[in-house]
């Protein structure tokens, strides 16, 4: 008996060309996985040299083209530059008459919804903002990482169901996000994502300093339980020093800070405070030891611990 093999993306007719402007680290990817879907990717843009090589990698035989000449081949455009180029490229491709109607163009820029595309709007193209929560490589593991990845959608009504079926179709889990809640939307994730890799990079820089031959070992399940915890439970999951109300030790902390890594200091009391409000909020530190914590979080940054 002949087991049924799954049938291969690349026998299914293409229902989009998808073009790439921007080979960034996101684009490429969300290209890749579209592909494998079903759909063809026709052409990608690209300056640097690490973006040549990327597209070349992720979209083998795709031409590197203009970003106009995209936009001429594709049904469906991925804007995936930087947030602050956003604004301008679309003013500028609506501007050259490079904009179809009935293109659907979509950004990746978590901080802007779908207003930012309203040059490409007034040019009869279809406006679609998929921004996906998560941190790309570049490469080729993203791919299989998109699988349960939730995206922040905005669109108009009436192209909600296709903007979630585009992400559905890449793997991802599509979250409606209002258009005026994208700022507080990406300022949260970026609160959460960008800040943690500092914090686990400092993190490791201190133990090497301290000795550790292997802080990346150390902190992998320590961080990995107090990461599940937090998920879970929220405040709850408040522990340490801090939340112990611990101020020796804290003071301790902020001592070898100054003399080892001063630049870190200000950080190490900013995020401690933000920790005490909250542990004093949620009753997991105690009042009556939170004066003298306070008054050790409360000193100069660039001087002695109080």
């Amino acid at each position: 008996m002949n087991t049924p093999h799954p049938p291969d993306p690349r026998d299914r007719p293409a229902r989009l060309s998808v073009g790439v402007v921007g080979a960034g680290r996101v684009g490429p990817v969300l290209a890749a996985s579209l592909q494998l879907a079903g759909h063809r990717p026709v052409a990608v843009s690209g300056v640097s040299e690490t973006s040549v090589r990327r597209a070349a990698q992720l979209l083998p035989d795709v031409p590197l083209v203009s970003p106009a000449e995209v936009l001429a081949r594709a049904d469906l455009v991925l804007l995936t530059v930087p947030d602050d180029a956003l604004p301008k490229l679309v003013e500028g491709l609506a501007d050259t008459g490079a904009v179809r109607p009935g293109q659907l163009i979509a950004h990746t820029s978590g901080r802007y919804g779908a207003k930012v595309l309203d040059p490409a709007l007034r040019a009869g193209a279809l406006p679609l903002a998929l921004h996906p929560a998560m941190t790309f490589t570049g490469t080729a593991v993203d791919v299989q990482r998109l699988a349960g990845c939730s995206f922040g959608v905005t669109a108009p009504d009436e192209l909600r169901m296709a903007a979630e079926a585009l992400v559905i179709e890449m793997g991802g889990e599509p979250e409606w996000i209002a258009e005026e809640s994208r700022p507080l939307y990406h300022a949260a994730l970026a609160l959460g994502a960008n800040h943690l890799v500092t914090l686990v990079a400092q993190a490791m820089e201190l133990l090497r300093e301290a000795g550790v031959a292997a802080p990346d070992r150390m902190l992998g399940p320590l961080l990995g339980a107090a990461l599940d915890n937090a998920l879970r439970s929220g405040d709850a999951a408040l522990t340490g020093p801090v939340a112990r109300g611990d101020a020796g030790t804290v003071a301790a902390h902020v001592t070898e800070l100054r003399a080892h890594a001063p630049g870190m200091v200000a950080g190490y009391l900013a995020m401690a405070r933000a920790t005490a409000d909250r542990a004093l909020a949620h009753g997991t530190l105690k009042p009556e030891l939170a004066e003298d914590l306070l008054g050790v979080l409360g000193g100069d940054p660039e001087g002695p611990a109080t």
